[in-house]
């Protein structure tokens, strides 16, 4: 049997997952102690609404759970659909389910938070995972832009506490880009496909992308207009009111404005045209946190106004911000960060079970304390206890704590 795990997928020493600990409790307390409130759904979904919840290239990558018994066989013998299940790709569909399932039960509008495993059937490599965290804060039943510029301000503060370095987050409006790219001569049933180009910008490049949209079809006219257009970035919010129109721009303008004012200098907020986001049910302002020293991006979410209708028929405003879980956990890594403050003892005992556990108890209330048997070769186990993240020490016959350090 394979003693290692499956390929796109983790297993974490128990330093690595003191920090993972750290960085929820961390996260956590801060969406709380701002109105947020928990909530938690089944990995697996129903194949239909994961199939019709414009997931962009995301649904090409669902993990799908074939029917069972009777109901398997008559697909088999009527060349019926296989599959009844998946596994979730992301958190917002649950969500949007879970809220139309219980939403006689909640207040509105409905802050939440979701901290769970997400899986994506990727080609595994650096960056790419099969099952990952990821970590969502939502706000239901509002359409107000102060929505925006509150989630950015508190994932924002966040990120502050996990103390992470400097970032800028970078903002864009879904109707701004397709007001832009019809101006460019993209026809209106293009759009989609052009986005899912664009959001590749930041891997192949401009060139890349107008590469691809070239392979495609597209009018070379509207691909040089899109072309010219990105030579010019970034654009400022006037330049960008007087190429998508005033009245398109005002609210990201007014979100911009409003997360400034509460940012207290804090973090860079910055339009960016360029900006798209592969899922496809976003439908109106889009973000994402770009870290300053490490490459890549932190945290990503937007306006998804359309989604939870698909369910009910009824026009719901919702919107979210994510944090980029394990990218965060890789650049605390790299940054040698630990986990809990607080230090790890080892208690060493030989003589009376009971005895020992009730001296390590006393230690327990300023340490966190394992108890071991003596070892035969004490030295060599003093050296695994230090290099597995141990601070020190005690034992029976001396139970002052012994630090590795000194």
């Amino acid at each position: 049997m394979k003693i290692e795990s499956l390929k796109g997928t983790r297993d974490f020493l128990p330093s690595q997952a003191a920090l993972r600990e750290y960085m929820e409790e961390t996260i956590l307390s801060c969406y709380r102690e701002n109105g947020f409130r928990r909530i938690m759904t089944p990995a697996i979904e129903d194949i239909e609404n994961l199939d019709k919840s414009d997931g962009g290239e995301n649904l090409n990558l669902i993990f799908r759970i074939m029917k069972r018994g009777d109901k398997l066989e008559k697909a088999l013998e009527t060349g019926g659909e296989l599959c009844d299940m998946g596994l979730r790709y992301d958190l917002t569909l649950p969500l949007s389910r879970y809220y139309c399932a219980n939403r006689a039960k909640l207040e509105m509008p409905f802050k939440c938070i979701q901290l769970d495993r997400v899986y994506r059937a990727e080609r595994p490599q650096k960056g790419r995972l099969r099952e990952f965290v990821q970590c969502d804060i939502d706000i239901i039943g509002d359409s107000s832009p102060n929505c925006e510029a509150e989630l950015i301000t508190v994932t924002a503060k966040a990120l502050s506490r996990l103390d992470i370095g400097s970032f800028t987050v970078r903002i864009n409006d879904r109707r701004i880009l397709n007001s832009t790219l019809l101006k460019c001569g993209f026809a209106e049933e293009q759009l989609t496909s052009v986005c899912i180009s664009l959001d590749k910008l930041d891997k192949i490049g401009a060139e890349g992308v107008a590469q691809e949209l070239s392979d495609k079809g597209f009018s070379a006219g509207a691909i040089n207009s899109l072309s010219e257009i990105f030579r010019r970035l970034p654009l400022s919010a006037d330049e960008i009111s007087e190429l998508a129109g005033e009245e398109a721009a005002a609210g990201m303008i007014s979100i911009i404005k409003s997360a400034e004012a509460l940012s207290e200098g804090k973090f860079t907020i910055e339009p960016d045209l360029s900006l798209v986001r592969g899922q496809g049910y976003y439908t109106g302002t889009v973000f994402e946190i770009k870290s300053d020293k490490f490459s890549g991006s932190v945290a990503g979410g937007g306006r998804y106004d359309g989604l939870i209708g698909k369910f009910i028929g009824e026009n719901i405003p919702a919107c979210g911000f994510s944090i980029g879980f394990e990218r965060i956990f890789e650049i605390l890594s790299e940054m040698g960060r630990q986990g809990s403050g607080r230090k790890r003892i080892a208690y060493i005992y030989s003589g009376d079970f009971p005895a020992a556990f009730a001296a390590a108890e006393k230690l327990r209330a300023e340490y966190d304390v394992s108890m071991f048997l003596r070892p035969k070769k004490m030295k060599s186990f003093l050296d695994r206890l230090a290099a597995s993240g141990f601070s020190g020490f005690a034992t029976e016959s001396d139970e002052d704590i012994r630090l590795f350090s000194e």
